[in-house]
């Protein structure tokens, strides 16, 4: 049965994990001609995690959620529902459903949900609806990737950019306020050639006229440049519509949190929304682009780290392959006492 709605969301706790083996810039150089001036002048970036056979993209899943979970002080059976915003199932079919299982969301309906770089963003707003129409009362939403797997590592414009992880947040109802303060989602699918993971197959003849075509995905593409110019038009763009939106300005932000793509990105975004880059929260030196993942590996270290507060305003903006993009503002925290 539906409560009334107006029902607030609230962000209740947050957790990340990462795999145990660090790939370093200078490692790099002995895989493809590159080196570690190079990379970091360009990204910002001096290592990455490089999931290992014994990792998967569901147990760093399930290791975010277990912390998120703890954090938000809530009995892992009252998780009403997972959604796993990533690029990079274990299983194509989808992770959502067994990482619920193994987190041990008995009572939970899971389901997976893609939109690259942006899914954590695209995922807290799913959650959100379903939190405000009272569907649902606690909502664990994951973001991790493993692109390691569908990286070209003979390709140094690529591969030096890519490492895996995950991180979860628990999303709360809220029945004395909505912490969850504006948002704006976009895409653009005539710049989809810019950045893909694309299927690409050969035709096998079956019978008669009947043809079927089988092969895998290829790894990843990228035009930086294009990627580049995108994200620091479109980013500040649709920070300052979401902004809008919750009757904030720019100067009433504690906290920027953008997709961990680009040093040089998150640079010129706060510059163009006037940010000192004191309020830029950044992992990306010690991590990479984590695709989905990045925005709350980020966000649970800040937390962890006491640089995050109860109460904090925070813009959050993911951007990628899709074209998609989206922002986010939120109060950090809820009091659990």
């Amino acid at each position: 049965m539906l409560k009334q709605f107006g029902v607030g969301v609230a962000i209740a706790g947050s957790g990340s994990a990462t795999p145990t083996a660090k790939l370093t810039n200078e490692q790099l150089s002995q895989v493809v001609e590159t080196s570690d001036e190079w990379i970091q002048s360009r990204t910002g970036m001096r290592e990455r995690r490089v999931a290992t056979v014994e990792e998967s993209l569901c147990s760093l899943s399930v290791q975010a959620s277990q912390k998120a979970i703890e954090a938000a002080q809530i009995p892992k059976e009252a998780i009403d529902l997972v959604i796993l915003a990533t690029s990079t199932p274990d299983d194509l079919f989808g992770s959502a459903a067994k990482i619920a299982h193994q987190v041990g969301a008995t009572h939970a309906v899971a389901f997976d949900l893609t939109a690259a770089c942006s899914g954590f963003v695209f995922g807290m707003v799913t959650a959100a609806q379903y939190i405000r129409t009272g569907v649902y009362q606690n909502v664990l939403l994951i973001g991790a990737d493993v692109l390691s797997r569908w990286v070209d590592w003979s390709d140094r414009s690529t591969c030096v950019l890519f490492g895996d992880g995950a991180g979860a947040v628990v999303l709360r109802a809220d029945e004395t306020r909505d912490r969850l303060l504006g948002f704006e989602l976009c895409s653009d699918g005539t710049q989809n050639h810019t950045l893909t993971l694309a299927f690409q197959g050969e035709t096998k003849p079956l019978v008669d006229e009947v043809n079927a075509k089988l092969g895998n995905y290829q790894p990843i593409t990228m035009n930086g440049r294009e990627v580049y110019r995108f994200a620091v038009a479109k980013v500040p763009e649709v920070i300052s519509k979401a902004l809008f939106r919750a009757n904030l300005t720019a100067s009433d932000i504690d906290w920027l949190l953008l997709h961990q793509a680009n040093q040089r990105i998150m640079d010129a975004v706060a510059q163009r929304l006037k940010l000192p880059s004191e309020k830029v929260i950044s992992n990306i030196a010690k991590y990479g682009n984590t695709s989905a993942a990045s925005i709350p590996l980020a966000l649970d270290e800040a937390v962890r780290d006491g640089k995050v507060k109860v109460g904090d305003r925070i813009a959050a903006s993911g951007f990628g392959a899709g074209l998609t993009w989206g922002a986010v503002i939120f109060e950090w925290g809820i009091n659990n006492g």
